[in-house]
């Protein structure tokens, strides 16, 4: 079981209030996605090798609005449950860490994207989206007894955290694990910068 830990745990007061708790997500989510070059990032997309079932660049944007909404939902409601004054000293204690464990998970979601589309780097995205995937099970795992709608809530998640670590994995593998070769000057062409797109 993971550690409550303060300094690094969206506060409480974030967690109670479900309209924040379902906003937080969504505009870190969003402020990312146009941080790192929307334009850009969609023309990189379709210039990779990928592998079968590669959605359409204009589905993750709702794809990801919504999960990030039900996110926040999800956290809203165990916390809310978890931290009841009628719960038990145990739940409250597994609440707290919950916490902790979904700022990690949310922490994770929102480096995935410069990783992997700013930086480049196919591996480490790989490896960031499979600690996410995990960490989101077993966040799954303990909101389950706390609050079943909020685990039920992670299942589409989990899903598409599932799918997007295939495609992740797919597309760093077709490509050598070298974005940074989709890019390069080939004879007789001028190299594309994302940044004019």
């Amino acid at each position: 079981m993971t550690t409550y830990i303060p300094s690094i745990t969206i506060p409480s007061q974030v967690f109670l209030n479900p309209s924040i708790s379902i906003l937080v997500p969504v505009v870190l989510g969003t402020s990312i996605g146009y941080a790192t070059g929307r334009a850009g990032t969609e023309k990189t997309y379709l210039r990779l090798k990928q592998p079968p079932l590669r959605p359409p660049p204009w589905l993750f944007g709702p794809v990801w609005t919504v999960l990030y909404g039900l996110m926040g939902y999800a956290a809203y409601r165990a916390t809310f449950k978890g931290l009841s004054p009628f719960s038990s000293p145990d739940t409250i204690r597994t609440t707290k860490h919950t916490m902790t464990l979904y700022t990690i998970q949310l922490g994770l979601n929102l480096v995935w994207m410069p990783l992997f589309f700013a930086a480049k780097l196919p591996a480490l995205a790989t490896v960031d989206i499979v600690a996410l995937l995990g960490v989101n099970a077993y966040l799954t795992y303990l909101w389950h007894p706390i609050d079943a709608v909020a685990a039920y809530c992670q299942i589409p998640y989990l899903g598409w955290l599932s799918f997007a670590t295939y495609l992740c994995a797919g597309v760093g593998y077709l490509n050598n694990w070298d974005l940074h070769a989709r890019d390069a000057k080939k004879p007789g062409k001028k190299a594309v910068d994302d940044s004019k797109i």
